[in-house]
């Protein structure tokens, strides 16, 4: 069953960058990828460029970050394909159709002290398109004390590409021509920030350009399973550049080029 998208849903995300929306998946799929991000997260073997562990060393929790999993693995692409994930994201973006960009488990278990940096997502991927957003649904109860996302409402109409931050600390996404990235946690009473607390089930929605960041996991007894999923619309390109984010392999296109390959492919249609 799809649920369905109110106009005031895809109001909201244009105007501010952000909407949540709750009771968007059922229990099932809910269950289903709960036991599927536990699997991920205990399996013994990782992708060697798409699974990272971002706690810093002395962190006595966990921060386990894993992406581009549906082309690897049969029961996100079930969920990727048949759940009504991009049935959501389509229509709340303002697109006749939605490509997955690639999908992402964040987990962060009781009593992880790593934030997640202020940033926004668009100027890691090599993506240029004004209808780019994520979705990210809660596996877990989620409070501002288990590590509630908070956004920087209207910000995506800033004008604005900021230098990505490695979440690591290396460095290793620095690009040219972009400014660092004001910063927004010294500067919270100039900005109108919103955080949602969710349920399982609930998930928000996010333009690409939104800054955003969430802190820690403070809890000892509640862990934050989020799974995230990037979108494209109808306007997205390639963009490769020096310092974006690896993708899975190399796509075939060239720049300029719409994201139309088995990499990108599209997973929902706007009915004729």
């Amino acid at each position: 069953m799809i649920p369905a998208i109110s106009p005031e849903d895809a109001e909201t995300f244009a105007r501010d960058g952000i909407v949540c929306m709750r009771n968007m998946f059922d229990p099932a799929w809910v269950a289903d990828l709960q036991s599927l991000a536990d699997d991920m997260l205990n399996a013994e073997e990782r992708h060697p460029e798409q699974s990272q562990e971002l706690a810093k060393h002395g962190d006595e929790g966990r921060f386990f970050n894993e992406m581009f999993i549906w082309p690897r693995h049969d029961g996100f692409k079930r969920v990727i394909f048949d759940s009504p994930i991009a049935a959501i994201a389509g229509p709340v973006m303002g697109a006749t159709r939605a490509h997955v960009l690639f999908d992402q488990l964040l987990i962060k278990e009781p009593g992880t002290g790593e934030p997640t940096p202020w940033h926004h997502d668009q100027p890691y991927w090599p993506f240029r398109g004004a209808q780019i957003c994520t979705l990210w649904l809660a596996l877990d109860a989620v409070t501002a004390e288990s590590g509630a996302v908070e956004y920087v409402k209207g910000s995506h109409r800033w004008g604005k590409k900021f230098q990505p931050t490695s979440f690591v600390g290396d460095g290793r996404y620095q690009q040219d021509g972009l400014d660092v990235l004001p910063d927004i946690e010294a500067m919270r009473d100039d900005f109108d920030i919103v955080q949602f607390e969710m349920a399982p089930g609930d998930c928000t929605l996010h333009h690409g350009l939104t800054v955003h960041a969430a802190p820690g996991n403070k809890l000892a007894d509640r862990r934050r399973r989020a799974y995230v999923t990037r979108w494209g619309g109808d306007d997205v390109t390639y963009d490769p550049r020096d310092g974006t984010q690896p993708m899975l392999r190399d796509p075939g296109l060239k720049a300029g080029d719409p994201v139309e390959c088995d990499l990108w492919p599209v997973v929902w249609q706007q009915a004729a």
